[in-house]
């Protein structure tokens, strides 16, 4: 976690020692961890200094997993289709309602 709070140009440097702390560790889920860091060392660095982030997809995923719960017992799959066009798109804050919600 701190390696993705470093700066851009500090990330190489810190990941660096960090991977190499648990290289020397005695504690075998770090040397594991330490080794599948090593693999994708590149794409870490490339992520921290493009500030890349999943978080807009990993919340959309989330807002359709509450609309699969809320449409238990819908008949027609259709309608959860359109449920997640809408909710997931801007259609829906530009619907207008013949009434007004509270």
């Amino acid at each position: 976690r701190k390696v993705f709070q470093c700066s851009k140009d500090t990330i190489e440097k810190e990941l660096k020692a960090w991977l190499s702390w648990a290289c020397r560790s005695k504690l075998k889920p770090f040397v594991e961890l330490s080794k599948k860091i090593r693999r994708h060392k590149e794409a870490i660095i490339a992520t921290v200094r493009h500030g890349l982030s999943n978080a807009r997809i990993e919340s959309i995923n989330n807002k359709i997993k509450v609309l699969i719960r809320k449409s238990y017992g819908l008949r027609n799959i259709q309608n959860l289709i359109d449920m997640i066009m809408i909710v997931c798109s801007n259609l829906y804050y530009k619907i207008k309602l013949p009434y007004e919600l509270r």
